[in-house]
Protein backbone atom coordinates (compact mmCIF):
# COMPACT_ATOMS: atom_id res chain seq x y z
CA UNK A 1 0.00 0.00 0.00
CA UNK A 2 1.82 3.64 -0.88
CA UNK A 3 1.72 5.50 1.69
CA UNK A 4 1.90 9.62 0.52
CA UNK A 5 0.72 11.43 3.55
CA UNK A 6 0.53 10.57 7.40
CA UNK A 7 -0.94 12.84 9.91
CA UNK A 8 1.84 14.37 11.93
CA UNK A 9 -0.29 12.94 15.16
CA UNK A 10 0.47 9.09 13.47
CA UNK A 11 4.30 9.96 12.12
CA UNK A 12 5.16 10.83 15.79
CA UNK A 13 3.18 7.41 17.32
CA UNK A 14 5.02 5.64 14.43
CA UNK A 15 8.69 7.38 15.66
CA UNK A 16 8.02 5.88 18.93
CA UNK A 17 6.85 2.80 17.87
CA UNK A 18 10.14 2.52 15.88
CA UNK A 19 12.34 3.78 18.77
CA UNK A 20 10.57 1.97 21.43
CA UNK A 21 13.47 0.92 23.62
CA UNK A 22 12.12 -2.53 25.49
CA UNK A 23 12.81 -6.39 26.14
CA UNK A 24 10.48 -6.86 23.59
CA UNK A 25 12.76 -6.72 21.30
CA UNK A 26 15.05 -8.96 22.29
CA UNK A 27 15.92 -11.71 20.12
CA UNK A 28 14.78 -10.09 16.77
CA UNK A 29 17.78 -9.89 15.48
CA UNK A 30 17.56 -13.45 14.76
CA UNK A 31 14.38 -13.96 13.55
CA UNK A 32 14.16 -14.10 9.54
CA UNK A 33 13.36 -11.34 7.82
CA UNK A 34 10.19 -12.34 7.02
CA UNK A 35 8.62 -12.19 10.53
CA UNK A 36 9.33 -8.68 11.11
CA UNK A 37 6.81 -6.88 12.49
CA UNK A 38 5.34 -3.92 10.05
CA UNK A 39 3.30 -0.52 10.18
CA UNK A 40 0.09 0.09 7.89
CA UNK A 41 -1.73 3.17 8.17
CA UNK A 42 -5.11 3.69 6.83
CA UNK A 43 -7.48 6.48 7.57
CA UNK A 44 -11.75 6.01 7.71
CA UNK A 45 -14.65 8.20 6.56
CA UNK A 46 -16.26 8.70 9.88
CA UNK A 47 -19.73 10.37 10.57
CA UNK A 48 -20.44 13.55 12.61
CA UNK A 49 -23.55 15.38 13.41
CA UNK A 50 -24.57 18.30 15.38
CA UNK A 51 -26.54 16.66 18.87
CA UNK A 52 -28.70 19.01 20.33
CA UNK A 53 -28.76 19.03 24.12
CA UNK A 54 -30.65 22.75 24.42
CA UNK A 55 -31.21 24.37 27.69
CA UNK A 56 -31.09 21.01 29.95
CA UNK A 57 -27.23 20.02 31.33
CA UNK A 58 -26.45 19.30 34.55
CA UNK A 59 -26.40 22.52 36.80
CA UNK A 60 -22.92 22.02 38.93
CA UNK A 61 -21.06 24.85 38.93
CA UNK A 62 -19.37 27.34 41.80
CA UNK A 63 -20.15 30.25 39.01
CA UNK A 64 -23.57 32.18 38.43
CA UNK A 65 -23.98 33.68 34.63
CA UNK A 66 -26.08 36.62 34.47
CA UNK A 67 -27.25 39.14 31.56
CA UNK A 68 -28.17 38.41 27.76
CA UNK A 69 -26.07 38.08 24.97
CA UNK A 70 -26.61 37.31 21.36
CA UNK A 71 -23.81 35.89 19.23
CA UNK A 72 -22.55 37.87 16.45
CA UNK A 73 -21.56 35.27 14.45
CA UNK A 74 -23.83 32.28 14.71
CA UNK A 75 -27.51 34.53 15.98
CA UNK A 76 -27.65 32.68 18.83
CA UNK A 77 -29.41 34.49 21.83
CA UNK A 78 -28.01 33.06 25.28
CA UNK A 79 -30.12 34.61 28.48
CA UNK A 80 -29.09 33.43 31.87
CA UNK A 81 -30.55 34.68 35.76
CA UNK A 82 -29.77 32.16 38.54
CA UNK A 83 -31.25 31.11 41.87
CA UNK A 84 -28.46 31.72 45.03
CA UNK A 85 -28.81 30.15 48.62
CA UNK A 86 -26.71 31.57 51.58
CA UNK A 87 -24.69 30.24 53.79
CA UNK A 88 -24.75 31.12 57.29
CA UNK A 89 -21.40 30.41 59.86
CA UNK A 90 -21.83 28.42 62.83
CA UNK A 91 -19.85 31.36 64.43
CA UNK A 92 -22.39 33.65 63.55
CA UNK A 93 -23.11 36.89 65.55
CA UNK A 94 -23.74 40.24 65.69
CA UNK A 95 -22.40 42.78 68.07
CA UNK A 96 -23.77 43.17 71.56
CA UNK A 97 -23.08 46.60 70.93
CA UNK A 98 -25.72 47.75 67.88
CA UNK A 99 -26.24 51.28 68.07
CA UNK A 100 -30.14 51.83 68.91
CA UNK A 101 -30.66 47.71 67.95
CA UNK A 102 -31.15 49.19 64.56
CA UNK A 103 -30.13 48.10 61.53
CA UNK A 104 -28.95 50.83 58.52
CA UNK A 105 -29.53 48.83 55.40
CA UNK A 106 -29.41 45.43 53.66
CA UNK A 107 -28.29 44.47 50.24
CA UNK A 108 -26.97 41.94 47.84
CA UNK A 109 -23.48 42.24 46.20
CA UNK A 110 -22.75 40.34 42.83
CA UNK A 111 -19.10 39.93 42.60
CA UNK A 112 -18.13 39.83 38.68
CA UNK A 113 -15.23 37.65 38.24
CA UNK A 114 -15.54 38.38 34.47
CA UNK A 115 -17.89 38.93 31.24
CA UNK A 116 -18.68 38.54 27.81
CA UNK A 117 -19.71 41.24 25.89
CA UNK A 118 -20.41 45.03 25.94
CA UNK A 119 -19.68 46.77 29.53
CA UNK A 120 -21.48 49.72 29.11
CA UNK A 121 -24.97 47.76 28.14
CA UNK A 122 -28.13 48.06 30.45
CA UNK A 123 -29.79 45.72 32.33
CA UNK A 124 -32.57 45.42 34.61
CA UNK A 125 -33.22 42.55 37.35
CA UNK A 126 -35.45 41.84 39.74
CA UNK A 127 -34.59 40.31 43.02
CA UNK A 128 -37.47 37.75 44.36
CA UNK A 129 -36.97 35.66 47.74
CA UNK A 130 -37.70 31.86 48.04
CA UNK A 131 -39.91 30.14 49.25
CA UNK A 132 -38.59 26.62 48.99
CA UNK A 133 -35.48 25.06 50.01
CA UNK A 134 -33.41 23.82 47.66
CA UNK A 135 -32.15 20.37 48.39
CA UNK A 136 -27.88 20.49 47.56
CA UNK A 137 -28.19 16.43 47.34
CA UNK A 138 -30.69 17.05 44.33
CA UNK A 139 -29.18 16.99 40.89
CA UNK A 140 -31.08 20.56 38.99
CA UNK A 141 -30.05 21.19 35.43
CA UNK A 142 -29.97 24.63 33.32
CA UNK A 143 -33.43 24.28 32.52
CA UNK A 144 -34.55 24.52 36.09
CA UNK A 145 -38.24 25.93 36.59
CA UNK A 146 -37.58 29.09 39.19
CA UNK A 147 -41.55 29.58 39.31
CA UNK A 148 -41.43 26.54 41.54
CA UNK A 149 -39.35 28.31 44.05
CA UNK A 150 -40.73 31.42 44.74
CA UNK A 151 -44.14 33.57 44.79
CA UNK A 152 -45.28 34.48 41.33
CA UNK A 153 -48.15 36.38 42.83
CA UNK A 154 -45.55 39.02 44.71
CA UNK A 155 -44.10 41.54 43.27
CA UNK A 156 -39.92 41.58 43.61
CA UNK A 157 -38.45 43.49 46.91
CA UNK A 158 -35.75 45.04 44.67
CA UNK A 159 -35.48 46.28 41.32
CA UNK A 160 -32.11 47.44 39.73
CA UNK A 161 -30.76 49.11 36.50
CA UNK A 162 -26.95 48.12 35.92
CA UNK A 163 -24.68 48.07 33.63
CA UNK A 164 -21.12 46.24 34.06
CA UNK A 165 -19.20 48.91 34.33
CA UNK A 166 -20.58 51.20 37.38
CA UNK A 167 -21.01 54.59 35.63
CA UNK A 168 -22.47 55.27 39.23
CA UNK A 169 -18.89 55.87 40.50
CA UNK A 170 -15.88 57.74 38.96
CA UNK A 171 -13.07 56.49 37.05
CA UNK A 172 -10.36 56.82 39.92
CA UNK A 173 -12.69 54.40 41.90
CA UNK A 174 -13.08 52.53 39.78
CA UNK A 175 -9.56 51.73 38.99
CA UNK A 176 -8.30 51.74 42.26
CA UNK A 177 -6.57 48.70 43.45
CA UNK A 178 -8.45 46.34 45.70
CA UNK A 179 -11.99 47.50 43.55
CA UNK A 180 -13.91 44.74 42.26
CA UNK A 181 -16.32 44.74 39.89
CA UNK A 182 -19.86 44.32 41.50
CA UNK A 183 -23.58 45.15 40.46
CA UNK A 184 -24.73 46.32 44.32
CA UNK A 185 -28.58 45.76 44.86
CA UNK A 186 -30.38 47.26 48.03
CA UNK A 187 -32.96 45.67 49.31
CA UNK A 188 -35.26 46.96 51.57
CA UNK A 189 -33.94 47.65 55.10
CA UNK A 190 -36.71 46.45 57.32
CA UNK A 191 -35.81 42.70 55.96
CA UNK A 192 -32.69 43.21 58.00
CA UNK A 193 -33.97 44.44 60.86
CA UNK A 194 -36.52 41.28 61.00
CA UNK A 195 -33.38 39.08 60.84
CA UNK A 196 -31.38 41.29 63.72
CA UNK A 197 -34.77 41.23 66.08
CA UNK A 198 -35.29 37.83 65.64
CA UNK A 199 -31.49 37.01 66.21
CA UNK A 200 -32.14 38.60 69.44
CA UNK A 201 -34.96 37.04 70.63
CA UNK A 202 -33.42 33.52 70.16
CA UNK A 203 -29.69 33.40 68.45
CA UNK A 204 -30.23 29.40 67.61
CA UNK A 205 -32.07 30.15 65.04
CA UNK A 206 -28.58 31.32 62.93
CA UNK A 207 -26.73 28.23 64.65
CA UNK A 208 -25.86 27.07 61.17
CA UNK A 209 -27.05 27.54 57.61
CA UNK A 210 -29.84 24.36 58.19
CA UNK A 211 -31.29 26.41 61.27
CA UNK A 212 -31.18 29.64 59.35
CA UNK A 213 -32.65 28.16 56.02
CA UNK A 214 -35.56 26.75 58.09
CA UNK A 215 -36.39 29.80 60.37
CA UNK A 216 -38.89 31.56 58.27
CA UNK A 217 -37.17 34.60 58.35
CA UNK A 218 -37.11 36.90 55.13
CA UNK A 219 -34.66 35.91 52.80
CA UNK A 220 -32.97 32.97 54.51
CA UNK A 221 -34.10 30.40 51.77
CA UNK A 222 -32.41 32.44 49.01
CA UNK A 223 -32.72 35.15 46.13
CA UNK A 224 -33.96 34.47 42.46
CA UNK A 225 -31.96 36.80 40.35
CA UNK A 226 -34.40 37.16 37.56
CA UNK A 227 -32.82 39.17 34.36
CA UNK A 228 -35.95 41.90 33.30
CA UNK A 229 -34.47 43.20 30.04
CA UNK A 230 -31.31 44.26 28.76
CA UNK A 231 -29.10 42.44 25.45
CA UNK A 232 -25.29 42.19 25.05
CA UNK A 233 -23.28 41.07 28.07
CA UNK A 234 -23.37 37.83 30.07
CA UNK A 235 -21.45 38.18 33.37
CA UNK A 236 -19.65 35.50 35.36
CA UNK A 237 -20.17 35.87 39.33
CA UNK A 238 -18.24 34.17 41.16
CA UNK A 239 -19.06 35.57 44.83
CA UNK A 240 -22.57 36.51 45.73
CA UNK A 241 -23.29 37.81 49.30
CA UNK A 242 -26.50 39.06 51.54
CA UNK A 243 -24.77 41.71 53.70
CA UNK A 244 -26.95 43.19 56.80
CA UNK A 245 -25.25 46.58 57.97
CA UNK A 246 -25.16 48.53 60.85
CA UNK A 247 -23.50 51.00 63.27
CA UNK A 248 -22.28 49.74 66.65
CA UNK A 249 -19.66 50.85 69.66
CA UNK A 250 -16.18 49.47 68.93
CA UNK A 251 -14.59 49.28 72.18
CA UNK A 252 -11.02 49.41 70.56
CA UNK A 253 -11.69 52.28 68.39
CA UNK A 254 -13.78 54.01 71.60
CA UNK A 255 -16.37 55.41 68.80
CA UNK A 256 -19.37 54.39 66.87
CA UNK A 257 -18.22 52.47 64.35
CA UNK A 258 -20.22 50.80 60.91
CA UNK A 259 -20.36 47.04 60.65
CA UNK A 260 -21.23 44.17 58.48
CA UNK A 261 -23.29 40.55 58.69
CA UNK A 262 -22.25 39.18 55.33
CA UNK A 263 -24.13 35.60 54.44
CA UNK A 264 -22.45 34.26 51.08
CA UNK A 265 -23.33 31.48 48.63
CA UNK A 266 -20.90 29.27 49.12
CA UNK A 267 -20.31 25.36 47.95
CA UNK A 268 -21.97 24.67 50.83
CA UNK A 269 -25.62 25.97 49.49
CA UNK A 270 -27.18 25.79 46.24
CA UNK A 271 -26.58 27.98 43.06
CA UNK A 272 -28.29 27.31 40.01
CA UNK A 273 -28.20 28.85 36.46
CA UNK A 274 -31.23 28.61 34.41
CA UNK A 275 -30.04 28.94 30.43
CA UNK A 276 -32.39 29.52 27.70
CA UNK A 277 -30.87 29.13 24.50
CA UNK A 278 -32.63 30.81 21.26
CA UNK A 279 -31.68 30.30 17.53
CA UNK A 280 -30.45 26.74 17.98
CA UNK A 281 -32.37 25.45 15.29
CA UNK A 282 -30.81 27.56 12.66
CA UNK A 283 -26.95 25.89 13.60
CA UNK A 284 -28.81 22.34 13.83
CA UNK A 285 -30.02 22.37 9.90
CA UNK A 286 -26.63 22.98 8.98
CA UNK A 287 -25.72 19.80 7.43
CA UNK A 288 -22.47 20.37 5.98
CA UNK A 289 -20.73 21.04 9.35
CA UNK A 290 -21.60 20.45 13.04
CA UNK A 291 -21.17 22.94 16.29
CA UNK A 292 -20.44 23.03 19.46
CA UNK A 293 -22.38 25.43 21.56
CA UNK A 294 -21.92 26.59 25.08
CA UNK A 295 -23.36 27.18 27.67
CA UNK A 296 -25.91 23.53 27.32
CA UNK A 297 -26.73 23.95 23.53
CA UNK A 298 -25.24 21.65 21.18
CA UNK A 299 -22.58 18.86 21.33
CA UNK A 300 -20.77 17.11 18.16
CA UNK A 301 -21.76 13.06 17.75
CA UNK A 302 -19.10 11.01 16.07
CA UNK A 303 -19.92 7.47 14.89
CA UNK A 304 -16.77 5.45 15.19
CA UNK A 305 -16.87 2.96 11.83
CA UNK A 306 -15.84 0.11 14.00
CA UNK A 307 -17.27 -2.43 11.39
CA UNK A 308 -14.55 -1.17 8.64
CA UNK A 309 -11.81 -2.12 11.04
CA UNK A 310 -9.34 -5.22 10.05
CA UNK A 311 -9.81 -6.62 13.29
CA UNK A 312 -6.78 -9.60 11.93
CA UNK A 313 -4.20 -6.58 12.74
CA UNK A 314 -3.33 -5.09 15.87
CA UNK A 315 -4.42 -1.36 16.32
CA UNK A 316 -1.55 0.76 17.32
CA UNK A 317 -3.06 4.18 17.56
CA UNK A 318 -6.40 5.56 16.27
CA UNK A 319 -6.63 9.51 15.91
CA UNK A 320 -9.67 11.35 15.96
CA UNK A 321 -9.70 14.97 14.50
CA UNK A 322 -11.67 17.90 14.86
CA UNK A 323 -10.77 20.92 12.91
CA UNK A 324 -12.56 24.20 13.46
CA UNK A 325 -13.77 27.00 10.61
CA UNK A 326 -12.35 29.83 11.08
CA UNK A 327 -14.86 32.51 12.12
CA UNK A 328 -16.46 34.95 9.30
CA UNK A 329 -17.69 37.56 11.12
CA UNK A 330 -15.15 40.24 12.91
CA UNK A 331 -16.71 41.88 16.04
CA UNK A 332 -14.77 43.30 19.44
CA UNK A 333 -17.70 40.66 20.92
CA UNK A 334 -17.32 37.75 19.06
CA UNK A 335 -17.57 34.48 21.32
CA UNK A 336 -14.33 32.07 22.71
CA UNK A 337 -13.25 28.67 21.37
CA UNK A 338 -13.90 25.73 24.04
CA UNK A 339 -10.67 25.22 25.61
CA UNK A 340 -11.08 21.50 26.50
CA UNK A 341 -13.27 19.09 25.27
CA UNK A 342 -14.27 15.71 26.51
CA UNK A 343 -14.78 12.49 24.54
CA UNK A 344 -16.93 10.38 25.95
CA UNK A 345 -19.78 6.98 25.36
CA UNK A 346 -23.40 8.31 24.07
CA UNK A 347 -24.36 5.69 26.60
CA UNK A 348 -22.15 6.54 29.23
CA UNK A 349 -23.38 10.42 29.11
CA UNK A 350 -26.93 9.41 29.55
CA UNK A 351 -26.34 7.21 31.93
CA UNK A 352 -25.00 9.42 34.33
CA UNK A 353 -21.31 10.19 33.53
CA UNK A 354 -21.46 13.71 35.39
CA UNK A 355 -24.61 12.69 37.95
CA UNK A 356 -21.80 10.06 39.13
CA UNK A 357 -18.48 12.66 39.66
CA UNK A 358 -16.63 10.64 36.91
CA UNK A 359 -13.47 11.60 34.85
CA UNK A 360 -11.72 10.73 32.07
CA UNK A 361 -10.17 6.76 32.30
CA UNK A 362 -8.02 6.37 28.83
CA UNK A 363 -10.35 4.19 27.87
CA UNK A 364 -13.92 4.55 26.85
CA UNK A 365 -14.04 8.60 27.77
CA UNK A 366 -10.78 11.14 27.00
CA UNK A 367 -9.70 14.84 27.30
CA UNK A 368 -7.89 17.46 25.01
CA UNK A 369 -7.26 20.97 24.95
CA UNK A 370 -7.76 23.18 21.80
CA UNK A 371 -4.63 23.79 19.50
CA UNK A 372 -4.23 27.28 18.01
CA UNK A 373 -0.86 26.09 16.10
CA UNK A 374 -3.31 23.94 14.09
CA UNK A 375 -6.76 25.14 14.89
CA UNK A 376 -7.92 21.91 15.96
CA UNK A 377 -9.02 19.50 18.77
CA UNK A 378 -6.89 16.22 18.32
CA UNK A 379 -7.26 12.97 20.44
CA UNK A 380 -4.06 11.26 19.44
CA UNK A 381 -4.68 7.85 20.36
CA UNK A 382 -8.27 6.07 21.03
CA UNK A 383 -7.55 2.59 20.29
CA UNK A 384 -8.48 1.22 23.85
CA UNK A 385 -12.16 2.31 22.66
CA UNK A 386 -12.22 1.13 19.41
CA UNK A 387 -10.98 -2.40 20.97
CA UNK A 388 -13.62 -2.03 23.55
CA UNK A 389 -16.39 -1.51 20.75
CA UNK A 390 -14.98 -4.19 18.71
CA UNK A 391 -14.67 -6.96 21.96
CA UNK A 392 -18.16 -6.30 23.01
CA UNK A 393 -19.73 -6.66 19.09
CA UNK A 394 -17.82 -9.93 19.31
CA UNK A 395 -19.40 -11.26 22.27
CA UNK A 396 -23.01 -9.92 21.51
CA UNK A 397 -23.13 -6.75 24.14
CA UNK A 398 -22.95 -3.91 22.29
CA UNK A 399 -25.92 -1.13 22.49
CA UNK A 400 -27.58 0.09 19.40
CA UNK A 401 -25.39 2.94 20.37
CA UNK A 402 -21.84 1.57 21.32
CA UNK A 403 -19.98 2.70 18.52
CA UNK A 404 -21.13 6.15 19.10
CA UNK A 405 -19.47 8.97 20.84
CA UNK A 406 -19.83 13.03 22.46
CA UNK A 407 -17.88 15.82 21.82
CA UNK A 408 -18.44 18.16 25.27
CA UNK A 409 -16.91 21.17 26.12
CA UNK A 410 -16.26 20.96 29.76
CA UNK A 411 -14.26 22.47 32.60
CA UNK A 412 -11.64 20.66 33.98
CA UNK A 413 -10.26 20.89 37.53
CA UNK A 414 -6.66 19.40 38.11
CA UNK A 415 -5.12 19.00 41.95
CA UNK A 416 -0.94 20.32 42.45
CA UNK A 417 0.62 17.11 40.60
CA UNK A 418 -1.61 17.62 37.39
CA UNK A 419 -3.99 14.61 37.87
CA UNK A 420 -7.70 15.19 36.55
CA UNK A 421 -9.99 15.48 39.46
CA UNK A 422 -12.96 17.06 38.76
CA UNK A 423 -14.69 17.33 35.37
CA UNK A 424 -18.18 19.50 34.60
CA UNK A 425 -19.98 21.02 31.92
CA UNK A 426 -18.42 24.45 30.31
CA UNK A 427 -20.75 27.09 31.25
CA UNK A 428 -18.78 30.02 29.46
CA UNK A 429 -19.60 31.77 26.14
CA UNK A 430 -18.15 29.16 23.76
CA UNK A 431 -18.97 28.57 20.05
CA UNK A 432 -16.93 26.56 17.63
CA UNK A 433 -17.65 25.21 14.19
CA UNK A 434 -16.11 22.37 12.63
CA UNK A 435 -15.46 20.17 9.62
CA UNK A 436 -18.05 17.15 10.03
CA UNK A 437 -21.55 16.32 8.74
CA UNK A 438 -21.86 15.58 4.79
CA UNK A 439 -18.42 16.26 4.50
CA UNK A 440 -17.10 13.11 6.46
CA UNK A 441 -14.09 13.64 8.70
CA UNK A 442 -10.73 10.82 8.65
CA UNK A 443 -10.34 8.81 11.58
CA UNK A 444 -6.64 7.65 11.28
CA UNK A 445 -5.49 4.51 11.90
CA UNK A 446 -2.00 2.61 12.57
CA UNK A 447 -2.05 -1.00 12.59
CA UNK A 448 0.73 -3.39 13.04
CA UNK A 449 1.35 -6.91 11.50
CA UNK A 450 3.70 -9.79 10.62
CA UNK A 451 5.25 -10.27 7.71
CA UNK A 452 3.41 -13.24 5.78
Amino acid sequence: MKISYLPSVLIAALILIACDDNTSTLGVDMMPNNDFVSSIYKSYDTETRSYFVGDSVLARSNISYLGRFTDPETGTIIKSDFLAQFHCSENFSFPASVVNDSIIGAEVKLFVKEFVGDSLTTFKVSVYPLNVIMDPDVNYYTNIDPTKYYDTTQPPIAEKWYTLSDRTIEDEERWKKGYNTNITIPLPREYGQAIYDAYRADSSIMANTEAWQNSGLPCSKGFYFKLESGDGAIAYIDICQFNIDYRYYSQSLKKDTLGTQQFAATEEVVQETRFENSNLDVLMDVTDATYLKTPAGIFTEVTLPVDSFDIKDTLNTVALTLTRYNDKVQSNFKLNIPKEVLLVRLDDYNNGFFENYEVTNGVTSYITSFSKNTNTFTFSNISKLINTCIAEKKNGTASKNYNKVLIIPVECTYDSSKKLVKLSHDFSMRSAKLVGGTDKIKLDVIYSKFNQ
